[in-house]
C-alpha cells in the first residue's frame, strides 16, 4: 500500500488470534501495522507480531527493492510491534535502532542486553533528517505505555501515530471505524485520559494531513471527526445523547423493571435507550457504551451480601478507566436484605463529577405498584433535559431559568440569515425583574456583536459545569465569519425564535429580543426582553472561576522560559513576546499573554 510516494504500508493482518491482549474478542482479526520511509536515507517504523515475521520481511523487502534500510524507529515496546526487532538486525545488521532510554530499557528486558550495538538515543523533540523527510519525535509516556512516542514526519505531513488512533479489526474488513476504535480506546487506553490531552495539545501546533497508527486503517480524510473523538474520548466528555442501562438478572425480575424503564425512557423523549445485560454480552462492548453515553443506570440483585459478580466486574471496569463526569442511577433488588445501591455508590467513591440521580428503585423480589411509581420518578428525573427540549413537552416560560445567571461562561447563538453562530460571553446578567430583562454586553470586534445589532435576536446558553474545554475551543477560538462552527453537528434543535440552543452542557437558555442598546466605546450592550425560557437541568452554572481551575488544560510551563496563554495555556518559548503575537490556537493576541512565573 503506498502512503505518499516515500512512504509505503509494510504491515499484515492477522485472522488467527481471538483474544487481543488475551481479552479482548476480535472477530475480524487484528491489523499489525509497519511503515518504510524512502529517501536518502531509510527508515522502518516499527515491527510487527511475532506470528508474522517472514511475512513482515517480505514486505519490506519489496518496498525497498534492492535498497537497505539505515534505521529501524520503535515508538512502542509492546510486542505486537517490536517482536520482530531481532529478525530485522539479523536481515539488516547495519541498520541503527532509532528509540528513546525508555525504550531501550525495556528492549534489554524483552530481548537481552546485547540487542542492536548500533543506537541512536533520542530525545523528546529531537529530530532526524532522511533527506527531504524532516522526522521530530514527540515523546507520549502512558499513551498507553511509559515509553510511547510518535513521530512526525513534515515533509509529508504525516503523523506517525503509535496506539493512537488505532481500532481492532483486520484492514481487509470493512467496517465502521468508531465503533471498533471506541472499544479498543476505553479498553486500552481508557484510564490515560489526561496524557492523551496532553498529547493532543503538542499535535494542534502540527500540520498533520495523515495519521498512521500501529493498528487499524491510515486516516487521511476529516481528520477533524478522528481527532474530535479522540478529544471527547480522552477528556471523557459524552459522546451521544442517551441513556444505558446495565443489569444482571437471576430470575426476570430485576430485568422487568428495567424493560419498564427503557420503556418510558423512549415515551420520555431519549434519542437513545441502551440497554445490556451483563452476563450475555461483551464486557468491553459493554464498557464502551457507558463512556459513549452521559447517564447510566445500574441494575443488579444483593448476591452473598454484595452484588452480582457480573455487575462488579463491570464497575470495576469503569473505574478503573477513570469513569467521571457522569449520571448515575441505581436498581436494586434484595428479597430479605437488599445493599445492592449502596454498595455499588460505594464503588464509585472516589470518581470525579459523578453526579447520583434522587429516586432509587428498591424491588424485594417482584416488580409491584411502588416500584413502577419508582421507576416512574427515576424516569422523569433521567429526561428532564430532555423533556425540555421537546417542543411538545417543554416548559417555554419557566422564568427559573434565569436564576441560571450569575458570573458565568455563556454561549450566544445567532443567525446571519446564511448560518447559525455562536460566541463564548461572560457579560450576561438580569436587570429588572418586572417586567424580566436581560442585558448581554459583547465585543464590537466580535461578528456576534455585527449580527445580532443587525438581527435583535439571541439565545443565551448558560453553560453547566460539565462542559469540556472543546466547547470553548468551538465557540470561543474563531470568528463566526469565517467559520461555521456548527458544520458538524448532526441535529440543530431551535427555540420558537428559529435560533439555535445545545443540545448538552447547558442548563437552561433564553430567548432574547433587543428593546435598547447602549455604546460603551469597544463593547455594545444588547438590553433585552425574554421571549422564552426553559430549564434544561439541574447541575450547576460554570463560572469562570471553575472553567479557570477545572477546565481549562493546565500549560506544561515546567523549565520554560516564555509567556503563557491566559485563554487557552499556549506556552511561547523566548525571551519576549511580540507585539502583534497571535495565540495560535485561541487567536487570542499578546495581550491575553503573561510571563510564565
Amino acid at each position: 500500500m503506498k502512503i505518499t510516494e516515500s512512504i509505503k504500508y509494510i504491515g499484515v493482518n492477522d485472522h488467527k488470534i481471538d483474544l487481543f491482549e488475551g481479552q479482548y474478542t476480535v472477530p475480524n482479526g487484528m491489523a499489525y501495522n509497519s511503515y518504510v520511509i524512502l529517501d536518502e536515507k531509510i527508515a522502518v517504523m516499527d515491527t510487527v507480531d511475532a506470528n508474522f515475521t517472514h511475512e513482515w520481511l517480505d514486505n519490506l523487502q519489496s518496498a525497498l527493492d534492492g535498497k537497505k534500510p539505515d534505521y529501524l524507529i520503535i515508538q512502542h515496546m509492546e510486542p505486537d510491534h517490536s517482536a520482530n526487532i531481532v529478525a530485522f538486525l539479523a536481515a539488516y545488521p547495519d541498520a541503527v535502532l532509532v528509540a528513546n532510554e525508555k525504550t531501550f530499557a525495556m528492549m534489554e528486558g524483552f530481548y537481552g542486553a546485547d540487542v542492536g550495538s548500533k543506537r541512536l538515543v533520542v530525545e523528546n523533540g529531537r529530530t532526524l533528517s532522511l533527506g527531504k523527510h524532516e522526522l521530530t519525535f514527540v515523546f507520549a509516556p502512558m499513551v498507553h505505555w511509559p515509553e510511547v512516542m510518535v513521530t512526525f514526519d513534515s515533509y509529508d505531513k504525516v503523523l506517525f501515530s503509535a496506539d493512537g488512533f488505532g481500532k481492532f479489526g483486520a484492514l481487509d474488513i470493512d467496517e465502521d471505524w468508531a465503533c471498533e476504535a471506541r472499544r479498543y480506546y476505553f479498553g486500552i487506553v481508557g484510564k490515560y485520559g489526561a496524557q492523551v490531552q496532553a498529547l493532543l495539545k503538542k499535535a494542534a501546533a502540527l500540520d498533520i494531513k495523515i495519521i498512521c497508527p500501529l493498528h487499524g486503517p491510515v486516516l487521511s480524510e476529516n481528520l477533524d471527526y478522528y481527532i474530535g473523538l479522540y478529544n471527547t474520548w480522552s477528556s471523557y466528555g459524552v459522546e451521544s445523547e442517551g441513556i444505558m442501562i446495565a443489569y444482571t438478572s437471576v430470575y426476570g425480575n430485576t430485568k422487568k423493571a428495567v424493560e419498564l424503564l427503557a420503556e418510558k425512557l423512549r415515551l420520555k423523549g431519549c434519542p437513545k435507550v441502551v440497554v445490556c445485560d451483563l452476563a450475555r454480552e461483551d464486557m468491553a462492548e459493554a464498557v464502551e457504551d457507558a463512556f459513549r453515553y452521559g447517564k447510566l443506570v445500574l441494575a443488579t440483585t444483593t448476591y452473598n451480601a454484595e452484588i452480582f459478580p457480573f455487575m462488579k466486574h463491570f464497575i470495576d471496569d469503569l473505574v478503573e478507566r477513570n469513569y467521571q463526569n457522569r449520571t448515575i442511577g441505581f436498581i436494586e433488588n434484595g428479597s430479605w436484605a437488599p445493599l445492592a445501591a449502596k454498595i455499588m455508590k460505594g464503588m464509585f467513591e472516589k470518581s470525579k463529577n459523578i453526579t447520583f440521580l434522587d429516586t432509587t428503585v428498591r424491588i424485594k423480589s417482584a416488580v409491584k405498584s411502588e416500584n413502577e411509581e419508582e421507576l416512574e420518578r427515576m424516569s422523569e428525573e433521567l429526561c428532564k433535559d430532555y423533556l425540555a427540549m421537546s417542543d411538545k413537552t417543554a416548559n417555554k416560560k419557566d422564568t427559573t431559568a434565569l436564576f441560571k445567571i450569575g458570573y458565568g461562561l455563556y454561549v450566544v447563538t445567532s443567525n446571519d440569515g446564511k448560518k447559525d453562530n455562536g460566541l463564548i460571553v461572560n457579560t450576561v446578567s438580569q436587570v429588572t425583574d418586572s417586567p424580566n430583562r436581560i442585558a448581554v454586553t459583547i465585543n464590537k470586534r466580535n461578528y456576534s456583536h455585527h449580527i445580532i445589532e443587525q438581527t435583535g435576536k439571541m439565545n443565551v446558553n448558560c453553560l453547566s459545569v460539565d462542559a469540556p474545554f472543546a466547547v470553548f475551543e468551538k465557540f470561543g477560538f474563531a470568528s463566526g465569519r469565517n467559520v461555521d462552527k456548527f458544520a458538524d453537528s448532526e441535529t440543530l434543535l431551535r427555540s420558537d425564535n428559529g435560533l439555535v440552543f445545545l443540545p448538552k452542557f447547558i442548563n437552561a437558555f433564553m430567548s432574547l429580543e433587543v428593546e435598547q442598546y447602549v455604546d460603551l466605546d469597544t463593547h455594545g450592550m444588547f438590553i433585552c426582553k425574554v421571549t422564552e425560557a426553559r430549564v434544561i437541568s439541574d447541575k450547576e452554572t460554570m463560572t469562570y472561576t471553575y472553567y479557570q481551575n477545572n477546565v481549562k488544560p493546565k500549560p506544561d510551563t515546567e523549565g520554560k522560559k516564555g509567556f503563557v496563554c491566559k485563554v487557552c495555556g499556549y506556552v511561547y518559548e523566548g525571551e519576549t513576546l511580540p507585539d502583534d503575537f497571535i495565540c495560535p490556537l485561541c487567536k487570542h493576541g499578546a495581550a491575553d499573554f503573561e510571563p510564565i512565573q
